[in-house]
């Protein structure tokens, strides 16, 4: 037979009936159309839940974004400011040495030497604040002001004799803050009423 000898091409190009039917010329079974309706539906569900979980996965990433780009610039305020508290404590000990040269350099005193060195010791202290400024460390300066547990420790009550009782009547050893965070708690001494 003349089908056995056919290739497959020219099965294809002639359309020879030898071949199994073309599977495209089956009669399809048509869906009803209530079939279609609740497919469409399904599709229709499931592209608004698809759509759903996009907004949601979108929103999250800016969340985390915006909250790792928080973290970088915080990490780059604060990250000097273990480096900072150690230079806080080199700075009272200036301050308490400038303190002592000012006593021994008073006007009784004629030693010339040694006002040059409180003043060589003033310009440094005050060389020093103006760096803690720059990187944004400041000094608290809390006398008078309201007693606040986030900034101050209390190491002592002393009488409220002009003050009002809860306001910081002395500081024992200064605070600082680091663009408004605080390093280190100031020593303060908090006015009490008298009990006679």
């Amino acid at each position: 037979s003349p089908c056995g000898f056919s290739t497959a091409a020219q099965q294809r190009s002639t359309g020879d009936e030898c071949g199994p039917e073309d599977p495209r010329d089956e009669p399809k079974h048509p869906l009803s159309d209530s079939a279609l309706e609740h497919k469409a539906m399904k599709l229709e569900e499931q592209v608004r839940d698809l759509t759903e979980r996009y907004r949601k996965a979108l929103a999250d990433s800016e969340k985390v974004r915006r909250r790792t780009q928080k973290f970088v610039e915080d990490a780059k305020l604060f990250g000097i400011q273990s480096f900072c508290r150690d230079l806080v404590e080199v700075a009272d000990i200036l301050e308490k040495t400038a303190e002592n040269a000012a006593e021994e350099a008073e006007p009784s005193n004629p030693n010339p030497t040694l006002k040059k060195i409180y003043e060589g010791l003033s310009l440094i202290e005050a060389k020093l604040q103006s760096v803690f400024a720059k990187h944004g460390l400041q000094k608290m300066n809390p006398v008078g002001g309201k007693y606040d547990p986030y900034d101050h420790e209390i190491v002592c009550h002393v009488p409220a004799e002009g003050m009002q009782p809860g306001t910081i009547a002395l500081v024992t050893q200064d605070g600082y803050k680091l663009h408004g965070r605080t390093i280190r708690h100031a020593l303060v001494g908090v006015a009490v009423e008298s009990q006679e």
